[in-house]
């Protein structure tokens, strides 16, 4: 009986360990993923929907590089020489040093309690069983602090909404308007090689369709509509988080997208590519599923609001693409 008892509960810190690892399994994984030509490194500017800063890329190709040298939206995965903070997260822990610590970690913890021994020295002591379970507290605490040290702080609903976005029945010209008027942060410019970009209404009508196709082609698993809709490195992004679910038999579903409202952080050009930063807040129906078709995360009753600051890319005469997607703070 105290053999079962030690394994159900190396199970139970187990899943209390990597719950949160899994805990934002919508387009993105909820961290900050892709690049932004030169400015990469640099954060977007305020807006009204999202007056925080966003969260640096956790999730990168862009190498850190002299200032006002754009590798280009379409270049193939920088050489493992460059330096790029985060480039994979390389499993639940992010991989390198901080993996090897927590595996080594949880994995000495659970091999005591399996051999008797407890996680740090044994249920026979003084402090009994009661203190074989707070030394699994320890160790659940301490990796999911690690962990959401890793994904960074997110913000919740900040943002103060500046118009109703398609609820309400909202026309796409209130939406244009209000973006590009937001704070001054159209056409803002920074570098020696940026030129402002103009954004019309057009435009924010397009970054309104993406956002809901996007959510769409990732709830049926569609790489070849998320490949069409996002620069090559975001299409990596979103293979690799659909290859870590899938691995793990879930399924996440986004559905019923609504943006409810959003303005345009900076517009810029540079070496003959248009960049748009946008903060959005949507709401939506985010659920994950198990191959049984059991939640194991979110509600399909009720939604939930998020505000992520989104980058679009172009090349003339082309559709605008999702190159970053970014979390507030």
């Amino acid at each position: 009986m105290r053999r079962r008892a030690r394994l159900l509960a190396a199970f139970a810190a187990l899943a209390l360990a990597l719950a949160p690892a899994f805990a934002e399994a919508r387009p993105g994984g909820g961290s900050s993923s892709g690049s932004r030509g030169s400015r990469s490194y640099s954060a977007p500017p305020s807006t009204r929907t999202a007056p925080g800063t966003a969260s640096p890329f956790q999730r990168s190709e862009t190498p850190r590089q002299d200032p006002g040298v754009n590798p280009g939206y379409g270049q193939a995965r920088p050489a493992p020489s460059y330096t790029t903070p985060y480039n994979n997260r390389g499993g639940m822990f992010g991989g390198g040093f901080m993996s090897g610590l927590m595996g080594g970690l949880l994995g000495a913890g659970l091999a005591g309690m399996l051999f008797g021994n407890g996680a740090f020295g044994g249920m026979s002591g003084g402090a009994g069983f009661l203190g074989f379970l707070l030394q699994l507290g320890i160790i659940a605490g301490l990796i999911w602090l690690v962990l959401r040290m890793l994904r960074g702080s997110r913000a919740g609903s900040m943002a103060s909404p500046m118009m109703a976005g398609n609820r309400g029945g909202a026309v796409p010209g209130t939406y244009a308007r209000e973006m590009d008027g937001s704070m001054g942060g159209g056409g803002a410019v920074r570098g020696p090689a940026a030129r402002p970009v103009e954004i019309n209404n057009t435009d924010f009508a397009a970054f309104e369709q993406t956002l809901i196709r996007i959510n769409e082609a990732w709830s049926r698993q569609d790489m070849a509509t998320l490949q069409r809709l996002s620069t090559p490195e975001m299409a990596r992004y979103f293979q690799q988080d659909l290859r870590d679910l899938q691995a793990r038999g879930w399924r996440n579903e986004t559905r019923d997208v609504r943006l409810e409202s959003g303005d345009l952080s900076e517009a810029w050009a540079e070496d003959g590519v248009d960049y748009a930063t946008v903060a959005m807040r949507f709401s939506l129906v985010d659920v994950t599923r198990d191959a049984n078709g059991q939640v194991v995360e979110g509600d399909p009753n009720a939604r939930q609001t998020v505000t992520e600051i989104w980058t679009f890319v172009r090349r003339p005469r082309e559709s605008w693409l999702v190159s970053a997607i970014q979390q507030t703070r």
